[in-house]
């Protein structure tokens, strides 16, 4: 990894599965072109319906309500490119050292949650290496959010489905930071179907190997250098709870992390590593705008029980919490939901 040669091997293996990302999403987007709008069988909620709704704000700032603009990204999706931009720098959460003198590698962690979690491991004393596909701008925003916050941080390209490259980019992360000491599981692939026979192989294997292979793949590399007191945090979802009709390939593997992560859990526990699972519901981060069509967009979150989607820096505090020895040295293997309410 140290090479240069191998860094723009891995680079241009991730451009061209941002590529192929984008093959699929094109597929997609020409059913949904082909589809009456009303194809869920109800009319968009009109704005005043939608203020008769209002959003609950629990938090110590305003986050922003539904509806959301209308807007479709591009895979794999540029968070500099949303509108509103996602809420990621939590500016009233204060640091108090609970991770300081850590090493944390995260993947996806150019943008979204990723980015937020960075962001606060930073603010909490960890130096922090993020794992992206291509959104070179995200990550470069990334790491000086991290360094603002008095931190080192490296960005490493490539793809997760590789296991070499996983293997390369945990050594990689060592060699620059000293350890590991908090590997948080978090890139992923999302691609919508209206039935079961519409997710093609290349949309099956793609959502398949990188949400649930590039988990595995990392944990394998990321245990060797792990030792007690470390943890590996993995991005659930509400759909791998509930089960989504029109996401059946993305569920089944966020389902299937949950078991991954109480069964590792079990697996490390003799050796004081900790294995626990945040269960996020809809986030507004890259992942849906490129994914959904600007209608649905709009809409995103507002069936939650909060009527809004989360922000990533409503999040991030679940993986503070999950990986400071101070705060959860007695939990393990727990999915931990954070739903915007308490209905699936």
């Amino acid at each position: 990894m140290a090479k240069q040669d191998g860094q723009d091997r891995y680079r241009a293996m991730a451009e061209q599965t941002a590529r192929e990302q984008r093959k699929i999403q094109e597929r997609i987007d020409r059913k949904d072109a082909r589809k009456p709008k009303s194809r869920k069988g109800k009319a968009k909620k009109s704005k005043s319906d939608s203020a008769t709704e209002k959003a609950v704000q629990a938090g110590d700032r305003r986050q922003p309500d539904s509806p959301m603009p209308e807007q479709h990204l591009a895979k794999p999706g540029d968070e500099h490119e949303m509108d509103p931009e996602p809420n990621y720098r939590a500016p009233t959460y204060v640091g108090s050292g609970k991770l300081e003198g850590m090493v944390a590698l995260i993947t996806g962690g150019d943008s979204g949650i990723g980015r937020a979690v960075a962001v606060l491991f930073a603010r909490e004393g960890a130096d922090v290496a993020i794992v992206y596909l291509s959104e070179h701008a995200d990550a470069r925003k990334t790491c000086r959010a991290v360094e603002a916050e008095g931190r080192r941080c490296i960005a490493i390209a490539g793809d997760v489905r590789d296991a070499a490259f996983c293997k390369d980019a945990v050594d990689y992360t060592v060699d620059q930071l000293g350890s590991l000491d908090i590997l948080v599981n978090n890139a992923a692939f999302q691609g919508h179907a209206e039935s079961i026979d519409e997710i093609s192989d290349e949309q099956f294997d793609m959502t398949v190997r990188t949400n649930l292979y590039g988990y595995f793949y990392m944990a394998k590399a990321a245990v060797p250098h792990l030792k007690n007191g470390c943890s590996i945090i993995n991005t659930g979802s509400k759909t791998g709870l509930f089960g989504s009709k029109h996401l059946l390939d993305y569920s089944a593997t966020k389902g299937a992390i949950h078991a991954f992560t109480k069964s590792l859990a079990a697996n490390l526990v003799d050796k004081g590593i900790r294995v626990n699972v945040v269960v996020p519901g809809p986030v507004w981060t890259p992942l849906n705008p490129a994914d959904r069509g600007g209608e649905e967009v709009a809409e995103f979150g507002a069936n939650t029980e909060m009527k809004r989607p989360a922000q990533p820096e409503e999040i991030a505090p679940a993986f503070v919490f999950l990986a400071a020895p101070s705060c959860s040295s007695y939990i393990t293997g727990i999915e931990l939901p954070i739903l915007g309410g308490t209905a699936g």
